[in-house]
């Protein structure tokens, strides 16, 4: 059974319930009022025979009701203590049974009741008297009886009224709760719908209209936040993979030229004949280099497609003491240039490995670009990391793709690398919440700024844990 239809049958017993306890409680009212007037009018003609007392109690001559107040009884009675019918008016015989003797021979008015007799549904009562008998007085009981055909009707048509009453309230009950429902649950057949067109198309971009500021209006727009958060999802979901793709295709490129010259060094060093020991010797470290050059470059492949993936728990880290990790290796690898640091004690929350390798990116960068005995200055602050070199700068034509993948710019084709390393780089500066700018410098040289959300360490030393000792992987040096 839909939802639509068990609102309406909800609604309609609602207003059913509610009618027929109305209904009953009407119909006792007015059975109770005109049942009470029968009543009144009998228990006031008894006051008036007990009130004139014996001398009224003569046969034929019981005291009656004026027309205005209801008129006499039209059944009126009276009978002895032995049960004998002493006095009768109106033609038909009340009933006489052992309650009624016992009223006869002086017990209290017995209550109200109903009988039939001859066929006529009467309110019957009766109490005790005395009455004149050959010059004696004796104790009877006195009947009155009045007709309750009115009474009966007036219910009847009451009853019947009452009943189409309930059932046409139960009828508009129901087609105004169908229709109720129907604009109520309106925002719910609209989220059934998209759903199914979700499920149908796979289009995210539909949404629910929102008509009110109510529970259902709620559920819609928790349904199109949803329907946002799916979209994003889908969207980062396609550009992740559209990146891996990409980065596949461009590996597979940059992969075939090392390997085929690998293997052709490998090919003409198996195919024996003479070869000169200089030869041999080129022949030989030309395959080391490839060899270094291939590792190399699987080395950050392997590191952009980790990269992709989410980062694990971050955790508090002294950038300036992951910098100053990196400026001891750099100064191991190149001692012709001369590295100046200025390092302020900041925080980053994040990975103190992947901070570290795009340091040493940075770093092998501005040392292959500066010339034997060059100078780069390094500063640590609030704003993250500046690394400046004094060597022939970047290309123009070249800043805006510095950062892509495999990318190799003007002044850095025919020297050693893979177009990775700044890629890198960007990659784990974005993922702290960073990004990363190139520019020439005056006076020669470039410029690379990571600029990363820090927290500047309180004085007290209160802040910040100590980064445990890291060495970063070897970062192959690019441009």
């Amino acid at each position: 059974m839909s939802l639509r239809r068990r609102l309406s049958l909800v609604a309609a017993a609602s207003v059913g319930i509610a009618i027929l306890i109305a209904a009953l409680v009407c119909y006792l009212v007015v059975r109770g009022q005109l049942r009470g007037q029968v009543d009144d009018a009998l228990k006031g003609q008894a006051v008036l025979v007990q009130h004139e007392g014996q001398y009224a109690l003569g046969v034929g001559n019981l005291a009656g009701l004026p027309a205005n107040a209801g008129g006499r009884a039209p059944y009126e009675q009276v009978v002895g203590v032995n049960g004998a019918v002493l006095f009768n008016q109106g033609g038909v015989n009340l009933p006489v049974d052992s309650t009624t003797m016992n009223v006869a021979a002086g017990q209290p008015a017995t209550d109200f009741a109903d009988a039939t007799v001859g066929g006529i549904h009467v309110r019957l009562y009766t109490f005790h008297g005395t009455a004149q008998s050959g010059g004696q007085v004796e104790p009877v009981a006195v009947q009155l009886a009045r007709p309750l055909q009115s009474v009966d009707r007036i219910l009847s048509n009451l009853r019947l009224i009452l009943a189409l009453l309930l059932a046409g309230g139960i009828a508009l009950a129901a087609a105004l709760g169908r229709l109720a429902a129907r604009r109520v649950l309106a925002p719910l057949g609209e989220v059934a719908q998209a759903a199914q067109h979700i499920g149908e198309t796979e289009d995210l971009t539909g949404r629910i209209q929102i008509r009110a500021d109510d529970e259902v209006g709620q559920l819609a727009t928790r349904f199109n936040s949803m329907l946002d958060r799916l979209e994003s999802s889908r969207a980062a979901l396609d550009e992740s993979v559209r990146a891996q793709r990409q980065l596949v295709a461009d590996a597979s490129h940059e992969l075939r030229t090392p390997v085929t010259s690998l293997r052709t060094n490998i090919e003409v060093l198996l195919a024996g004949g003479e070869l000169e020991p200089e030869d041999r010797r080129r022949l030989l470290s030309d395959v080391v280099e490839q060899s270094e050059e291939l590792s190399a470059l699987v080395g950050d492949l392997i590191e952009l497609a980790r990269g992709d993936q989410p980062p694990g728990p971050a955790e508090d880290v002294r950038l300036d003491r992951v910098v100053s990790e990196s400026l001891a290796r750099a100064r191991r690898n190149s001692p012709e240039i001369e590295f100046v640091d200025r390092l302020e004690p900041v925080i980053v929350d994040g990975s103190p490995e992947r901070l570290g390798r795009a340091v040493n990116n940075l770093l092998d960068n501005a040392a292959l670009h500066s010339p034997p005995g060059g100078r780069v200055e390094v500063t640590v602050d609030a704003d993250g990391v500046v690394v400046r070199d004094h060597g022939s700068g970047v290309a123009e034509d070249d800043l805006p793709y510095v950062f892509d993948r495999f990318f190799r710019g003007t002044n850095s084709r025919g020297r050693q690398g893979t177009g990775l390393g700044l890629a890198i780089v960007r990659q784990v500066t974005e993922q702290h919440g960073g990004h990363v700018a190139a520019a020439n410098a005056r006076g020669g040289g470039a410029t690379f700024t990571l600029q990363l959300p820090t927290v500047p360490v309180e004085q007290d030393g209160a802040h910040g844990p100590s980064v445990l000792e890291y060495e970063g992987p070897e970062p192959v040096k690019t441009q």
